[in-house]
């Protein structure tokens, strides 16, 4: 059931913004956002801003993926005896390679539990800086606002750190690999080793307890590289998760006004699934209704949000979804007049397209086209869902 003050919401918008309509009458409740051609919005209006519950969203950068709590001690060599014997002696240089290879093991665990601390220090660190940014345009603020730029510019630093602290995990997940194979190695020469003559019982002895030690290292390796492996691969989704957002942010302080996600992180997050979708040539719009019109009646139309509110609507209940956008010039003035304004109507798509890609929705997700119509009284861009 829609909540008393969401339905206050549509209703306000209803009576207050008329221009902006939304389709498809299947995917949502039909409404109306702010009017790009009209006056602008009230600063406190955030509908894409918003939860279910009525809690500011937009903006907000993913939470951290959670890191690997494992902390990979290896077991330690048992001392041996000399023996005397050439088995005696291949298990002296067995026991030293194990040593070295368990000192490596440490090293790889230190360095794993530092990597850790510098990836939540940094995700803390950045998130707060994005925090503040969006504290600050959720009330509203001037475009532009040298403040926000500045701290913009210190998320951007925070999200490059984490950057680099994912790729120092990444190779250190070689250096595991490295590790793992020198293990694999010294399991097959500790089983060799059974069947060279010569041996006494005290070689056999000394053998079994160091084919367990580099069965256990061997284990302990593989759960290290199985567990970096995991770090890396969820801390790289969720450093390109926010690069994209990032770019949205920008966009948002450039006009002074805050939007939700990027466009495409929200359609990868209700698909589940990899998303490939080519939009191709332009469809035919004739008789569609459009998913929004953009009157451009005056200089700077403040259009960009609304028109994020709708596209991201629409891709939260189809992932999937490819758009027409397009450029409308109207009949009236004849031809010369005509051709002025379709070359304009052009131009204004083609911004309208710039604002699209910069809010995170892929070009290949748009066809443009463009087309007269005598019903306009200006340059309109029109977005019809495919």
């Amino acid at each position: 059931m829609v909540s008393t003050g969401f339905r206050s919401l549509l209703v306000g918008a209803l009576l207050m913004l008329p221009a902006c309509s939304f389709t498809e009458d299947s995917l949502w409740p039909s409404f109306s956002a702010d009017d790009p051609a009209g006056s602008e919005a009230p600063a406190t209006e955030t509908a894409a801003a918003e939860d279910e519950n009525g809690q500011p969203t937009a903006g907000v950068p993913s939470p951290q993926p959670a890191l690997g709590t494992g902390n990979f001690v290896p077991p330690g060599v048992t001392d041996g005896q000399e023996t005397g014997t050439f088995v005696g002696k291949k298990v002296t240089e067995l026991r030293q390679e194990l040593q070295r290879l368990q000192a490596q093991i440490s090293g790889h665990n230190g360095q794993l539990q530092q990597l850790r601390g510098q990836l939540v220090a940094n995700s803390q660190r950045y998130h707060g800086t994005v925090a503040a940014v969006n504290a600050r345009l959720q009330v509203g603020t001037t475009p532009g606002n040298p403040i926000l730029v500045q701290q913009f510019t210190s998320a951007q630093a925070d999200l490059d750190r984490l950057s680099q602290d994912v790729a120092e995990m990444n190779t250190l997940s070689g250096n595991i690999g490295n590790s793992s194979t020198m293990s694999a190695f010294l399991a097959e020469s500790a089983k060799a080793a059974f069947s060279v003559s010569g041996a006494i019982d005290a070689d056999h002895r000394q053998l079994a307890i160091l084919e367990d030690e580099v069965n256990r290292t061997d284990v302990l390796i593989d759960r290290l590289l199985k567990e970096v492996s995991n770090d890396v691969r969820r801390q790289t989704n969720y450093v390109s998760t926010e690069r994209a957002n990032l770019n949205l942010l920008s966009t948002g302080i450039r006009s002074g006004e805050i939007y939700g996600g990027s466009l495409m992180n929200i359609a990868m997050a209700n698909s589940g699934t990899g998303i490939g979708v080519t939009a191709g040539v332009a469809n035919n719009t004739a008789g569609k209704r459009p998913l929004i019109v953009i009157r451009f009646d005056r200089a700077d139309v403040p259009y960009q949000q609304a028109l994020y509110n709708s596209v991201s609507k629409v891709l939260e209940q189809r992932p999937n979804a490819v758009f027409d956008l397009v450029a409308v010039a109207p009949t009236s003035g004849g031809q010369a007049r005509v051709s002025l304004n379709s070359n304009k109507a052009r131009r204004h798509s083609e911004n309208v397209l710039r604002s699209l890609i910069e809010m995170g929705l892929p070009p290949s997700r748009v066809a443009v086209s463009a087309r007269t119509m005598a019903e306009a009284r200006t340059n309109e861009v029109h977005l019809y869902l495919r």
